[in-house]
């Protein structure tokens, strides 16, 4: 399962001058702790519950002065408020691709103590969005929900195909295909369709096939 399967495909953004109440608002209304901030349809940085509580922590710190300050007689003044989201976001984003394994995607976020990953293209341009919580309701869906799916919707729905011709278990997400396939396009398509249902972590295929419909014999002229 890749990143592409589970993220956000229409993520809340923000600009870089959007008010800082605003973006506090749409974070507190939508129930998020994150947003990309985009300039030109690239991410430029993130703001997140952490900028908001490190601008409230400084606001009842002395603000602090140079000894040059001090020396000429200039005492020290409130610190400027930030207004907007440019002012307060974090530049560096650490990003990924929507290509990217699930796993990988959880090993960042684990180890860089992130709870979500702006999701872009080759060309740099935000195409969605991973959390923490798209990780972990991924991988606590029941295996049996899981098998109904793949016979009900794949099997039967999506490929017509008799549900009782196609040996389908599941076991903490791992899931194990067998059966006679009428053609090796029909089998690849019941595996690369169980991936990307929610939930499954490796799908293991003992699928055949009576046709091998994708080796294709090219034939050459005999003369030019």
């Amino acid at each position: 399962m890749k990143v592409r399967d589970l993220m956000s495909t229409e993520p809340l953004t923000v600009s870089p001058d959007t008010l800082l109440k605003e973006a506090a608002r749409t974070m507190v209304r939508n129930k998020v702790s994150g947003l990309p901030v985009i300039s030109d349809g690239a991410v430029v940085g993130i703001v997140t519950e952490g900028d908001f509580l490190r601008q409230e922590a400084n606001r009842d710190q002395p603000y602090r002065f140079s000894l040059l300050d001090a020396l000429f007689g200039e005492g020290p003044s409130d610190p400027p408020a930030a207004e907007t989201v440019a002012e307060v976001m974090t530049e560096a984003v650490i990003t990924t691709s929507p290509e990217v394994t699930i796993g990988e995607a959880a090993r960042v976020m684990a180890n860089k103590r992130l709870k979500r990953l702006p999701v872009v293209d080759e060309d740099g341009a935000l195409i969605g969005i991973i959390s923490r919580a798209d990780v972990v309701n991924a991988f606590t869906k029941p295996d049996e929900i899981i098998e109904d799916e793949i016979r009900e919707d794949i099997v039967r729905r999506l490929l017509f195909l008799d549900p009782e011709d196609v040996g389908v278990s599941v076991d903490d997400g791992v899931v194990m295909l067998d059966g006679e396939m009428e053609n090796r396009t029909e089998a690849h398509l019941l595996e690369e369709l169980t991936r990307r249902v929610e939930g499954v972590v490796r799908v293991d295929s003992q699928l055949t096939f009576l046709v091998d419909d994708q080796k294709v014999e090219r034939q050459y002229p005999l003369n030019n």
